[in-house]
């Protein structure tokens, strides 16, 4: 839309009076090359309201994934990188990744045991259909295998029905095994703790877990309430594996299982008769990423990946439609400038040193599911070449919490994997746009827990160190009161210009960084 500096040196060259020859040789007469400065100042109020309007109207029905408004939104991104000329990422020259989903309806079914029977949502609760019927239950305490540790050793679990307990062990004087501190690990983060679990029974091979966790069955327990309230199905990613199914269970329902559970750490196998009886159905869902990249010219096998989820919420049952101005269409217009100002860059022949790659991901609402294809599933870039990942999710608004306190942005994430991510962060904010980065949510124990709740966290598992940007929530957050009118537009073009500086700074340093605190 604007190149203006492009554009000016393009003047120069034909108006110069001389031939083209004549120009090249005469230095004084060559176009000044940008500065940082005027590259970041090309990120303008006017072009970011110009194409939030579009992106957050109505005409794009709130960009559910799978629906047709995601469908316009993912056309309106490609054919802005088309305008820009910035390739698609992918080596077939398409800009859209497609990922493949289904939605599972919520499974109706019985777990019987001994007689009584419960149902879904009651004694237990699952996403997933179970089915079989056992004789044995293998118990393997707290379900955890590191290089350290294992609760496995010497089982052979493949085809079983496992069960286990949140948690992890402890030594006589009270510090966690597995960190050596009074201070317990991932395994007991309740945002990881399914996760890991699964893993380890899937890459063993068991066909189903019963899993005691009190904390995450009261998480998920709303989540199902609202489900079953509503009719709505759950959607994931179609997966190439037969993974074991997960069923979180009651402590009661646990104790006429194994009724020493609470008291045992050990792997025991258990007689018992259960049969599982839970069925589901899933439909098919259509829905794609879009990845757009400008290649490097010295490190072009190395990777920055800006990141923004490119879906919302939809419309609501009564026909309001939720725009998602700020979640996340602040992000994804973000990024479109910060791409432009790239591409300036390039055109005006300072292109960077890595590969900057833009990165636009569906199903963030439905839980990270764009990003996790693209990280676990199909990378378009190998992961271990990616440098790092700034994610972009919200950086429109104005928390409630900071009004009259409007030049800051909430920054997650800077300092937990890279001690020099987080120092370079720093720098380049106070030499070029002097924001307050507010670390309030960075806390580990931040109950909001939005460490775990973006994409870029799909990035960090991976122990690529990665930037959240977000304004925090407000009064509009998945309410069809996130309009573009709200937006405030020159904190947006603030905190853009922030990113794309530091952007900058990681694609052109010497050496990549270094995920000083990674974990394995």
């Amino acid at each position: 839309m604007k190149n203006l500096l492009f554009l000016s040196s393009c003047l120069l060259l034909s108006c110069s009076g001389g031939s083209q020859k004549t120009v090249v040789e005469n230095t004084a007469l060559a176009p000044e090359r940008p500065d940082i400065m005027s590259l970041a100042a090309s990120i303008s109020e006017s072009e970011l309201k110009e194409h939030l309007y579009i992106y957050a109207s109505d005409e794009f029905q709130g960009r559910e994934t799978g629906k047709e408004g995601q469908k316009k939104a993912i056309a309106y991104l490609k054919e802005a990188y088309i305008a820009l000329g910035i390739s698609a990422a992918q080596k077939n020259g398409d800009y859209f990744q497609k990922v493949p989903l289904e939605m599972a309806k919520l499974p109706l079914g019985t777990i019987e045991i001994a007689g009584e029977s419960f149902a879904n949502g009651k004694g237990f609760l699952t996403f997933t259909g179970s089915e079989g019927t056992y004789e044995e239950v293998l118990y393997v305490g707290y379900g955890i295998e590191t290089e350290q540790y294992s609760d496995y050793n010497g089982l052979d679990v493949r085809g079983k029905l496992l069960m286990m307990k949140s948690g992890e062990p402890r030594s006589e004087d009270g510090t966690y095994i597995l960190t050596g501190t009074r201070e317990a690990s991932k395994w007991s983060n309740i945002s990881e703790a399914i996760e890991k679990r699964m893993e380890v029974a899937t890459r063993k091979g068991a066909n189903g877990i019963l899993y005691v966790d009190p904390d995450n069955f009261a998480r998920y327990q709303r989540y199902f309430n609202y489900m079953k309230a509503n009719d709505r199905g759950r959607m994931d990613l179609v997966s190439q594996e037969v993974a074991p199914g997960m069923l979180l269970i009651t402590e009661e329902l646990a104790g006429k299982v194994f009724p020493s559970f609470e008291d045992t750490e050990s792997a025991t196998r258990v007689p018992v008769h259960m049969e599982l009886k839970v069925l589901s159905q899933n439909e098919m869902i259509d829905s794609e990423n879009v990845a757009a990249y400008i290649r490097g010219s010295e490190l072009p096998e190395e990777y920055v990946v800006i990141s923004s989820h490119l879906d919302h919420i939809g419309v609501n049952a009564d026909g309001a439609i939720n725009n998602g101005a700020d979640d996340d269409g602040s992000g994804t217009v973000a990024m479109l400038e910060i791409a432009e100002a790239f591409k300036m860059a390039v055109d005006a022949g300072m292109r960077p040193r890595r590969s900057i790659v833009f990165l636009h991901v569906t199903g963030e609402e439905k839980g990270l599911l764009g990003s996790r294809y693209y990280t676990d599933v199909a990378p378009v870039f190998p992961l271990e070449h990616t440098v790092a990942n700034l994610n972009i999710d919200m950086i429109g608004r104005i928390d409630p919490k900071r009004e009259g306190d409007r030049n800051y942005v909430y920054l997650i994430g800077s300092d937990k994997l890279s001690t020099e991510l987080h120092e370079l962060s720093e720098a380049v904010n106070a030499k070029y746009t002097n924001l307050e980065l507010d670390y309030t949510y960075n806390d580990e124990n931040d109950p909001n827990r939005f460490y775990y709740r973006s994409d870029h966290y799909n990035f960090a598992k991976n122990n690529i160190p990665i930037i959240f940007y977000f304004n925090g929530t407000h009064a509009d957050y998945h309410r069809p009161g996130d309009t573009p009118d709200k937006i405030n537009y020159d904190l947006l073009r603030n905190r853009s210009q922030l990113i794309f500086h530091t952007a900058w700074e990681i694609a052109n340093r010497d050496r990549r960084l270094v995920a000083d605190k990674a974990t394995k």
